[in-house]
């Protein structure tokens, strides 16, 4: 199951999630990627040939510019790396990732737990202790983001800024309309 885009809908659309996925990463210039059910209410995982970072800020323009055509897409969260959903595989993962925090920058540790019987304090804990940098839990530079999805994990290290928030996008184009 490997996956470097988590996207949330709502429950009961993740077909027309798909569909305008689909049609999504088709205008951003992936005709192949593919897609997904997690067997999660709401969640859909997408393999993508661009970088995932890089087809959420082209969703994100996109959608910038037209709030509209996003109707069963809510939320897209980039994801680097994904393995199996065990503490040791979680924190291997995290290792070569942690050189995107600098030195001088702060993060936090985000987890979305689904379908697991870990405890997010234990992993939270676990992966804390690899890396030997500040914490800050209300405005980090970066948020190291692990995604549990029952047998299988999706880690990123983010900027506040990487994840495609649907909601806030509309929020911004209708102040911005309210503005003009």
């Amino acid at each position: 199951m490997r996956f470097n885009l988590l996207v949330s809908t709502q429950r009961g659309r993740e077909n027309d999630c798909i569909s305008e996925l689909w049609y999504l990463l088709r205008e951003i210039g992936d005709e192949n990627a593919v897609y997904r059910k997690t067997g999660i209410p709401g969640l859909v995982i997408a393999k993508t040939k661009l970088n995932p970072f890089e087809a959420v800020r082209r969703l994100m323009e996109i959608a910038e510019e037209r709030p509209w055509e996003f109707r069963y897409v809510l939320k897209v969260t980039p994801i680097e790396v994904t393995t199996e959903t065990d503490i040791e595989k979680i924190k291997e993962a995290v290792k070569p990732l942690i050189q995107k925090i600098c030195e001088d920058e702060t993060f936090r540790i985000t987890v979305n737990k689904r379908a697991s019987t870990l405890r997010s304090r234990d992993i939270i804990r676990e992966v804390a202790s690899l890396i030997d940098r500040k914490v800050d839990l209300n405005k980090p530079d970066k948020i190291v983001q692990i995604e549990v999805l029952g047998k299988y994990t999706g880690i990123s290290i983010l900027k506040r800024d990487d994840i495609l928030s649907i909601a806030k996008v509309r929020e911004e184009f209708l102040n911005r309309m309210r503005r003009t």
